[in-house]
């Protein structure tokens, strides 16, 4: 009996970490919104920009967009910046800006 609550207690308390890693990768994201030039044409355009921008440190999540020439970038800052990205892109052939938000 002894033996099985320490080993619930100790299952219970590999859940809280678990839980508390989580909460902290979660709070560590940012998120990055570019537009492209040139612009984004095609499935190989967005294709091109996911398979070679996913390999920037820190890259969590991409998503692209044609209708709305979006790249959104989920990533952690602590490991990459704008720059970094830029520098990413420039490498494909795209130069990228930020998109104001505010419109």
């Amino acid at each position: 009996m002894v033996r099985e609550m320490k080993k619930l207690l100790l299952i219970m308390a590999m859940a809280v970490a678990s839980v508390s890693a989580s909460a902290l990768n979660a709070n560590s994201a940012d998120t990055l919104q570019v537009t492209t030039t040139p612009q984004m044409h095609c499935a190989n355009c967005e294709k091109k920009i996911k398979s070679n921008i996913r390999f920037v440190k820190g890259v969590k999540k991409i998503e692209t967009s044609i209708p709305s020439q979006t790249v959104t970038i989920v990533y952690e800052p602590s490991k990459s910046g704008f720059d970094d990205f830029a520098k990413a892109f420039q490498k494909i052939g795209y130069k990228i800006q930020k998109v104001n938000k505010g419109k």
